[in-house]
């Protein structure tokens, strides 16, 4: 066959053109709503936000939104029930395209998540139950937080000591966590449960140290605290340390944070060892999660993502003093490869 220039030119344009066309494949074209940057409003409904946690958490969401091109809409009800439900109906009046619904109580959300759904809007749940099998539930696997942490307790004290307990009923995470306290009581009989108690009142550290410094008169024994949640290790310290108990006394916690690994890693800290995720990566996945229920793709049911257990000889071991350390030492905290489609457009590292 003779070539000619047309046909030459011809040819080159079809391959530049499949060429393209390729490239786009393989990097991930955005799919519908995407494709159109900004048209997509999403809300994210929050019941708690005190603390290094839920500042990091919301980094996260802002940080993956901003990867999308979304417009993100945020409601804080600081804890209350019914100004969450609220909010959710704002969300709900102003037209977005999918809500994201962070902690709360399942009497309150149960109803205003199905509101969301009636009203043809995505939704999923981080650390709220809602009952509710078409939303999607984000776990920072809750079970194995509690589970690493009181593995680490067993190693560190033995499989019997006097220990008290920081417990708030009816939030979902701690719910969870609390299943794995009573598995392990059961495994190791020789945990005597002394004291229980906690609250959710801000300033939480504050509110948890006021009555963990009761506790401690009414126990001096005590020798582990188990605090499944960093606000309440924090109000734990802060009565450990005024009791001068801190080289007696171990505590075991839940979540991370700079404020957090400081607190560890001062000379004779009570706070042993933290399971943890990074709360600014369960908030991408919260993001990712929802984004893919929009383009039409499912995240599955219960999306998890996995803990690391941080203890405090690894923070001094390793000479991490800050979270972005902590990511950049501990290559598992910083990503979770959790509701990653190949479209997906990530935030920058």
């Amino acid at each position: 066959m003779k070539i000619t220039r047309r046909l030459a030119l011809g040819l080159a344009g079809g391959i530049a053109a499949l060429a393209t066309g390729l490239g786009g494949a393989l990097a991930g074209e955005m799919p519908a709503p995407f494709d159109n940057p900004g048209e997509v409003k999403i809300a994210l409904v929050r019941y708690l936000s005190t603390g290094d946690f839920f500042q990091a958490y919301l980094s996260g969401v802002e940080a993956q939104a901003a990867a999308l091109g979304v417009d993100l809409r945020v409601f804080d009800s600081r804890q209350d029930a019914a100004l969450q439900a609220d909010m959710v109906d704002q969300a709900i009046a102003l037209g977005v395209d999918g809500i994201i619904i962070q902690h709360g109580l399942t009497e309150s959300m149960q109803d205003a998540a199905q509101r969301a759904l009636d009203a043809g809007i995505k939704v999923v749940a981080f650390d709220v139950n809602v009952e509710n099998d078409a939303i999607p539930q984000i776990e920072q696997s809750d079970r194995d937080l509690a589970r690493l942490a009181l593995e680490q307790a067993i190693k560190d004290n033995g499989e019997a000591f006097k220990a008290g307990y920081v417990y708030v009923p009816g939030i979902a995470p701690l719910d969870r966590r609390d299943e794995t306290w009573r598995l392990f009581k059961e495994k190791y009989p020789g945990i005597d449960e002394v004291a229980v108690f906690g609250t959710l009142d801000n300033p939480i550290a504050n509110s948890v140290a006021n009555q963990a410094r009761s506790v401690l008169q009414a126990h001096p024994d005590i020798t582990v605290m188990f605090a499944p949640y960093d606000e309440f290790a924090k109000g734990v310290k802060i009565a450990v340390d005024e009791a001068g108990l801190n080289t007696q006394i171990d505590i075991y916690s839940a979540d991370i944070s700079t404020a957090d690994i400081s607190a560890m890693r001062e000379p004779d800290s009570a706070w042993a060892a933290t399971a943890a995720t990074n709360p600014a990566v369960v908030g991408e996945v919260s993001v990712r999660s929802l984004a893919m229920l929009l383009a039409g793709e499912d995240p599955g049911h219960n999306v998890i993502i996995p803990p690391t257990l941080i203890t405090q000889a690894m923070l001094n071991d390793l000479d991490i003093s800050n979270m972005e350390e902590l990511s950049a030492k501990l290559p598992q905290f910083a990503h979770a490869d959790v509701s990653v489609p190949d479209w997906m457009p990530l935030p920058p590292r």
